[in-house]
């Protein structure tokens, strides 16, 4: 038989509570609009009931269910999930709920309509304070100094697994969630941006976020910076 057309990543940190009501939703959504999938569940080194709620909530699905024995970031949980993939066509979702499952179905429909390889999101509206919004402007007034590209991606993406090169994305951490854009939009692949929802989380706070990672990123888009310029003289020696 041949394999899934996408694969649904879903990776968690301690999301005990959310993760069951989470997958059941998906479980239901890709039911009655991606029959042809998967589920492909990534527990980030959880220490409480995180992967057995997977682990129920999944049964008698198409799935696979990954473990990291120690927390080692969204970029790691993100790059395993790709790589154990079985779809042609990849995304995630986060494990808090926030993001409804009928996104993808607006990422979806955008790559057919516009023939895109990689389909990005931006909310519709998200409560994050001025403080973060403030921020936010400058990492994407940044992005566009260093490596001179526009770039506009907030939430999940979907994208063609062969255009993710898991071995090539060194972060661990969020900051893949930028660097694979901007290697994507450098690329010139055909792209295009969809508005999404974004909805208050669950239950629980947000673990992704905070004033360290944040400041962490106008050093690691130099970094990314010098990696690209050593790759592309490698290309052409």
């Amino acid at each position: 038989m041949s394999g899934p057309e996408l694969s649904v990543i879903l990776f968690a940190f301690n999301e005990e509570e959310n993760i069951a009501p989470v997958l059941l939703e998906l479980r239901e959504w890709l039911s009655k609009h991606e029959p042809s999938s998967e589920i492909v569940f990534v527990d980030d080194g959880s220490s409480d009931g995180t992967s057995t709620e997977a682990s129920q909530a999944l049964a008698g699905a198409s799935h696979q269910l990954l473990r990291h024995e120690g927390n080692r970031g969204i970029g790691a949980a993100l790059k395993t999930g790709v790589r154990s993939a079985k779809g042609e066509w990849v995304t995630f979702l986060p494990a808090d709920g926030q993001i409804a499952p009928d996104a993808i179905g607006s990422l979806r429909d955008a790559a057919a309509r516009d023939r895109s390889e990689v389909v990005f999101s931006v909310y519709d509206h998200r409560d994050d304070g001025l403080h973060r919004k403030v921020l936010s402007a400058g990492v994407r007034a940044l992005i566009f100094l260093v490596h001179g590209v526009r770039m506009k991606s907030d939430g999940p993406y979907l994208f063609r697994k062969s255009l993710f090169d898991a071995d090539q994305l060194v972060p661990d951490t969020f900051f893949l969630n930028f660097e694979f854009p901007i290697r994507i939009l450098g690329a010139a692949v055909p792209t295009t941006v969809v508005t999404i929802a974004c909805r208050p989380r669950r239950s629980g706070v947000s673990k992704s976020t905070g004033l360290k990672r944040i400041y962490g990123v106008a050093q690691d888009l130099f970094e990314l910076r010098i990696r690209r310029m050593k790759e592309s003289r490698g290309r052409a020696a």
